[in-house]
């Protein structure tokens, strides 16, 4: 018997000459599949913010420029905790970070039951939950990815990334029903429990390099081994930025991509549940119509992936962020009590595009910034976070200002077309070693 280094494949004498037989999947695969499920799990407070504002608004009497304001803070920190995340996972390894930050993700949430002050929902909500889910963010996909696939990475980042919304479809319908009939807390305190309920799969389950368990990475020819962990990991993350600052396609990936976070976190993610609300739907049936986006994210993101891998990410940029600001100026005029057909037509549109810009946006920090790129893309994902957080703050003190969102919805979708713009013309450039090579 013959046997590879991966276990792979297995090719007994009695059959030379015919094709080996394939015995087991490539562990990669494994690793993904807990990091989806992971994931999920994480984006269950994802699923919060929209359900929350009105609740919190008649019971304390905040205004919802307020808990936009604490919903802002969250995104940033969501984004800023990103790229200083994917360099502590390479030097204290992906499983004890991501096991910690569920963690704290559980304690946050479950504090919230207990706050009956603006500044405890900025300490629970804002700086725990901020910073453990932004240590979730896709800067754990990316990671991910890099270290465990050298081939299907648009595929597998596609995947991955699907995996927030296939999160949102769990748990919105669930936690809206739970805000509806029982009160905001016990949802609270179910997003805690979804938190650390992953926590086991986690430890148990995610390896952090293939050479952990003597694999090659999948597609690749030769083994690879296990780099040294790499210590001052502020430091890194800091000096990678100041590297990637230096290159115009940073700054124009941070730009589309901020304002990728203000069309869907930051506007639709916070205000549509609310904004419906204004115009006579009942809460479950606007949040049940989020989860439908996200049922459709699913099938967008990963289509997005498999594009990835074919065709010219710049271009796939430009086409997503076109339609998609096609379809919010759209919205102001199809909002209503009922769910009518126009309705749902956007639900699907705007479903297929809501996050499939990511697999590109990262296949193009992949292409300019080489090793470096979860980190770059940390970045990148940290502006994506603060486009998101202006907007739920704008969002807000716009509706108390105007009584409605309709300009948020405006402006949301003339931004997109500048980012159309932005994708257009960033330039291809080769793999290199790291930003400063560009």
């Amino acid at each position: 018997m013959t046997q590879t280094s991966e276990n792979a494949v297995v090719v007994e004498p009695s059959t030379r000459g015919r094709k080996p037989r394939r015995t087991r999947v490539h562990r990669a695969w494994f690793v993904a599949a807990v990091t989806f499920v992971t994931i999920i799990g994480a984006a269950a407070f994802r699923s919060v913010p929209g359900l929350f504002i009105d609740p919190l608004h008649d019971e304390f009497g905040w205004s919802r420029g307020t808990i936009g304001a604490a919903v802002s803070v969250n995104l940033a920190l969501y984004g800023l905790t990103a790229p200083f995340a994917a360099a502590l996972m390479d030097r204290y390894g992906i499983r004890r970070v991501v096991a910690v930050a569920l963690t704290v993700i559980a304690l946050g949430s479950g504090l919230t039951v207990w706050m009956t002050a603006a500044w405890q929902l900025m300490l629970c909500w804002d700086l725990l939950v901020g910073l453990g889910s932004g240590s979730m963010a896709l800067a754990f996909a990316a990671t991910v990815t890099n270290r465990w696939f050298t081939e299907r990475r648009g595929l597998v980042t596609g995947v991955l990334t699907a995996a927030a919304a296939s999160g949102q479809l769990i748990f919105l319908p669930v936690l809206s029903w739970i805000v509806a009939t029982h009160d905001w807390r016990p949802a609270a305190v179910t997003v805690a429990l979804a938190a650390l309920a992953v926590v086991p799969f986690v430890w148990l389950l995610l390896h952090d390099h293939p050479a952990d368990v003597g694999q090659k990475p999948y597609g690749a020819e030769e083994f690879v081994p296990k780099p040294a962990p790499v210590p001052g990991a502020a430091r890194r993350a800091l000096t990678v930025l100041s590297s990637a600052v230096r290159t115009g396609p940073f700054w124009l990936l941070a730009g589309s991509f901020a304002i990728c976070g203000a069309s869907t976190n930051g506007l639709v993610q916070t205000h549509f549940v609310p904004a419906s609300h204004d115009h006579g739907m009942p809460i479950t049936t606007a949040a049940s119509l989020l989860a439908v986006i996200g049922v459709f994210d699913v099938v967008g993101t990963i289509a997005s992936g498999w594009f990835t891998d074919r065709y010219d990410s710049r271009r796939l940029l430009a086409v997503y962020y076109a339609l998609r600001g096609v379809s919010l100026l759209f919205l102001p005029m199809l909002l209503a009590p009922g769910v009518h057909p126009p309705m749902v037509f956007f639900i699907v549109f705007y479903g297929l595009d809501w996050v499939a810009t990511v697999p590109p946006t990262l296949a193009l920090c992949r292409e300019h910034y080489g090793d470096d790129s979860p980190i770059v893309f940390g970045w990148v994902l940290a502006s994506h976070q603060v486009g998101a957080a202006v907007v739920a703050f704008a969002g807000g003190v716009a509706r108390d200002a105007f009584g409605s969102y309709d300009v948020v919805w405006y402006a949301s979708g003339a931004l997109c077309a500048a980012a159309a713009l932005m994708a257009l013309v960033i330039r291809r450039r080769p793999v290199t070693a790291g930003p400063g090579r560009v």
